[in-house]
């Protein structure tokens, strides 16, 4: 096709061969690269990809990240390699002229994100996060309910990520988990928090090198923390019209859930993946006065019907799009990605200061 972009794809492990996987059935994207310092990992990947599709001979496997520069008219990179490395790729690439689409998290210090959605500025490049749940046809139906004030005044919400595994060595389980649940709610919402606290408990990572060790039993002190990764975390997330949301993340659970509740005056909004009729249901109800008693009335179930539709096929949908008409990507821009870091670099320094609230610095965006 004569209106094809080339694109690079960096890092093909756990999450990178799906991005891989959505660009290669993509009419509009010819993939010209695949980058991994793993030759196993390159050679797999040509095993499964490639080698009954002829039309793809042309695709350079690397394990060196500068040979994507001898590729012709290349357009785009797509980053999926560990969070450490973003910084010096997403640089890189958008030096090089290139569009650009990250992995979350954009980086680990929002500083460095800043710097990076400043540069892809005066590169007149794009620069878009895989926050591939603010594709979710179910939480996109979610921040219309929430927003149109079908649930009456917001009062709270709540959401658990809980699973047995994977163990990340790199990120503690903050870094690793609670993205997906702060973008939700700031999506829905609308805002973004004023303040942020967390508190954790440390298992696995106890001064063994993340090899297994397992730490006491007791609440992490500051210097714990700076030392070892928390393997549940607790946070709270305060807005500005005094909106909180309580989240729970533990990658040390079997009670593996994936739950996001919003609750309001006329009733709650339930955003479950677990659930086998729909992932948004929902719950009608409030309380009248009666006398000196609260009387439940309206109570009643609404199962939200959602559209079949992956998440990440529609991410690499609008980066091609974002691409094609060199135009950002509102939900999920570079810029977004630096609010959720900022967010979660103050939880960071909340967690380090055994649960102190911290303010957020909105000067980086």
């Amino acid at each position: 096709m004569t209106n094809q972009i080339k694109i690079a794809v960096v890092g093909v492990g756990r999450w990178g061969v799906h991005l891989l996987r959505n660009f290669l059935e993509h009419p509009q994207v010819m993939v010209a690269a695949v980058v991994d310092p793993n030759p196993e990992c390159l050679a797999k990947i040509k095993r499964q990809y490639f080698s009954n599709n002829t039309t793809n001979n042309h695709v350079l496997f690397t394990t060196e990240w500068l040979e994507i520069k001898q590729i012709i008219d290349l357009d785009a990179v797509v980053i999926a390699t560990p969070a450490s490395t973003h910084y010096s790729l997403i640089h890189d690439a958008l030096d090089w002229g290139y569009h650009v689409l990250a992995e979350k998290p954009l980086t680990l210090d929002p500083t460095e994100c800043h710097k990076l959605c400043q540069l892809a500025q005066k590169q007149q490049r794009q620069l878009m996060v895989d926050h591939t749940y603010l594709f979710h046809p179910a939480v996109e139906r979610g921040q219309t309910f929430v927003q149109a004030g079908e649930l009456g005044d917001l009062r709270y919400g709540y959401a658990c990520r809980t699973h047995l595994g994977p163990v990340r060595q790199d990120v503690d389980a903050l870094w690793d988990l609670a993205v997906h649940d702060i973008a939700i709610f700031n999506a829905w919402l609308g805002q973004q928090p004023v303040s942020v606290k967390a508190s954790g408990r440390v298992w696995l990572h106890g001064g063994h090198g993340g090899q297994g060790g397992i730490s006491p039993l007791s609440p992490l002190s500051p210097l714990s923390l700076s030392k070892r990764l928390a393997d549940l975390v607790w946070v709270t997330l305060t807005y500005a019209n005094g909106f909180q949301a309580y989240i729970h993340l533990c990658w040390l659970n079997a009670d593996k859930q994936r739950r996001l509740v919003v609750v309001g005056s006329r009733g709650s909004l339930i955003f479950d993946e677990m659930s086998a009729v729909s992932p948004l249901t929902l719950l009608h109800g409030e309380l009248e006065v009666q006398g000196s008693n609260y009387i439940p009335i309206n109570q009643s179930q609404q199962v939200l019907q959602i559209e079949k539709n992956e998440p990440l096929k529609r991410v690499c949908d609008r980066f091609v799009s974002c691409v094609h008409n060199n135009s950002p990507c509102p939900v999920s821009s570079g810029w977004v990605g630096t609010q959720l870091v900022n967010i979660l670099a103050a939880l960071t320094e909340s967690l380090n200061q055994d649960g102190k609230p911290v303010v957020l610095n909105t000067n980086l965006y």
